[in-house]
C-alpha cells in the first residue's frame, strides 16, 4: 500500500442511541503515518465516534472503509465478525485509557506482551519471550520485572505494557483512548515522548481521542474538534490550537490559557 492513499475513509458516519445521534455526519481521512487527535468536551461525541472506527459500535449511517493491505477499501459495515477479529488479531490494536481493560492483570508482563505473538501463529517460546523482553525494554519496563505481573505496577508501567501488547504484532493502525488519563504530570509526558517516538519509528496511523489540548499539541498532526456529535472544525493541529475558527474551539483554546 502506498501512503499517498488514505488508510481510513471515514463519510457522513453516525450512530444512534434509540432516537438520539451520540455523533452524526462525521466525515474525515487518516492516511499512514499520520496520529489524529479527537478532541472535545465530556458528551462531544468522541468516544462514540472512536467506537465506530474500532467496529465496537454499529455504523447507522455514512460508511467508514478501510484499506486493507492488499489496498482494498472494505467497508467495515459490511464485515463479518470474523473478518474484524481477524483486523484486531493482526493490524488493529486498541490502547484503553484504564490499562486494566486492556491487559491480563495477573498474567506477568511479559506473558501480556507475548500473548499476541501466539495468537498470531508463533510458537517457539524462546522467540516469543526474547520478542517481549525486547519490546518492554523498548516501553521501559525492567527486564528484571518482566516475570511480574501488571498488578504490581504503576499506573505509568501498566500503560507502557499496554502499549507493548499492542504494538508487538506490527498493527498498522492503532486506537487511543484516552491514555494519558489520570496519571501524574510527569508520568503523561513520559508516556507521550514514548508514544510519539514510537509512532515515527513504526510509521504507525493514530487515532486518539483526548479531552487535553496540550496531548493533542504534542502528538498529533492533525486536529479534530467535537461539539454536540458532530465536526465543528478539523485541520492540521498547530492551526487548529493556534489560529481557531470556530467559536468553540477558540473557548476551549482560551480556556486551556487562561488556566
Amino acid at each position: 500500500m502506498t501512503p499517498d492513499l488514505p488508510l481510513l475513509s471515514v463519510t457522513g458516519a453516525g450512530h444512534a442511541y434509540g432516537e438520539r445521534f451520540g455523533c452524526r455526519d462525521v466525515s474525515f481521512d487518516l492516511w499512514p503515518g499520520e496520529v489524529l487527535a479527537v478532541v472535545g468536551e465530556s458528551g462531544s461525541g468522541k468516544s462514540t465516534l472512536l467506537g465506530m472506527l474500532s467496529q465496537r459500535l454499529r455504523i447507522d449511517e455514512g460508511d467508514i472503509r478501510y484499506r486493507l493491505q492488499t489496498g482494498e477499501l472494505a467497508d467495515l459495515s459490511a464485515l463479518s465478525e470474523r473478518e474484524v477479529r481477524t483486523l484486531w488479531r493482526t493490524e488493529w490494536g486498541f490502547v484503553h485509557q484504564n490499562a486494566a481493560d486492556g491487559l491480563r492483570m495477573h498474567v506477568s508482563a511479559g506473558g501480556n506482551v507475548g500473548e499476541p505473538l501466539m495468537a498470531n501463529g508463533a510458537r517457539h517460546y524462546g522467540s516469543i519471550r526474547r520478542q517481549a523482553a525486547e519490546w518492554l525494554e523498548r516501553v521501559e519496563i525492567p527486564a528484571d520485572r518482566m516475570d511480574e505481573t501488571p498488578a504490581t505496577f504503576s499506573g505509568g508501567m501498566r500503560q507502557r505494557v499496554q502499549i507493548a501488547r499492542n504494538l508487538v504484532f506490527g498493527p498498522r493502525l492503532v486506537f487511543m483512548d484516552e491514555p494519558t488519563s489520570g496519571l501524574d504530570v510527569s508520568v503523561q509526558a513520559r508516556l507521550l515522548d514514548l508514544i510519539r517516538s514510537l509512532v515515527a519509528d513504526l510509521g504507525l496511523a493514530v487515532v486518539i481521542v483526548t479531552h487535553d489540548l496540550a496531548v493533542a499539541r504534542l502528538i498529533s498532526h492533525r486536529t479534530l474538534v467535537m461539539k454536540d456529535g458532530g465536526v465543528i472544525e478539523q485541520g492540521l493541529t498547530d492551526r487548529v490550537l493556534d489560529d481557531p475558527q470556530a467559536a468553540y474551539t477558540q473557548l476551549l483554546v482560551s480556556s486551556i490559557l487562561q488556566g
